[in-house]
């Protein structure tokens, strides 16, 4: 069982995150699955009650639409994910900071493209299996679409359906690509989906990644609310 974490979060790297999944993400995320929040819960990682259902667009499997609750908003500089951009979280799902790496070697690995990771957030603990990446990078002005594209690029060398849309996340200006992974690391091809806005820090992109196809589209409603909340930090 293995996700593929798109081209360069690369060859060594990707294989070991891939293969153990279950046990925990490239960044050293638990490996022991966190139990889903009980109905009556209150609080969530960012220490605010947990929101009412949010209805999102419907996944594609079959257009009918999909709700998700909200869990903490990231992004702030006291979050676990501190980024040029903040954003909603569903519930349950655990995001965690990745610390830059002092070797080069390594760190080459973090980076896709014009950008670095800096934030994943796992699904693990909602039940499945995926993250949502957050990527930063390159300056004021940057082009997104330009940038979207170069990740692209170095995440699946082999793709079909590449497709990119101007769009909104949250108020702000964006651009978003679908596109079929068809790598041959992969046992199947799979589907694949990021959205890119420009910030006075910077690229941000934001990925979403599964184990499948079916992952994927299940966790589309996750993916949705972050971008339809985005907003600059």
């Amino acid at each position: 069982m293995r996700e593929v974490m798109r081209g360069r979060v690369h060859a060594a790297a990707v294989t070991a995150a891939t293969a153990v999944l279950a046990l925990g993400g490239l960044t050293g995320c638990s490996s022991e699955p966190e139990p889903a929040a009980a109905a009556g819960d209150a609080g969530d990682a960012g220490g605010r009650p947990r929101g009412e259902a949010e209805a999102t667009p419907g996944s594609e499997r079959g257009g009918t639409a999909n709700s998700v609750r909200k869990g903490a908003t990231i992004g702030a500089p006291d979050s676990p994910c501190p980024m040029p951009v903040t954003f909603d979280v569903a519930a349950d799902w655990k995001p965690e900071a990745v610390e830059s790496a002092a070797d080069e070697e390594f760190g080459a690995l973090l980076r896709q493209g014009p950008v670095t990771l800096v934030c994943e957030i796992d699904a693990k603990p909602a039940g499945n299996i995926g993250f949502i990446r957050v990527w930063t990078g390159g300056t004021a002005g940057d082009d997104a679409r330009e940038a979207l594209r170069a990740f692209v690029a170095d995440a699946a060398k082999k793709r079909e359906k590449e497709s990119y849309t101007d769009t909104k996340a949250g108020g702000l200006a964006a651009v978003e690509v679908t596109y079929v992974n068809t790598d041959e690391i992969l046992d199947e091809p799979k589907k694949e989906r990021a959205f890119a806005v420009t910030t006075p820090k910077g690229v941000v992109i934001v990925d979403l990644g599964g184990l499948d196809t079916a992952e994927h589209e299940e966790m589309l409603p996750a993916y949705e609310l972050a971008r339809n909340s985005v907003r600059v930090g």
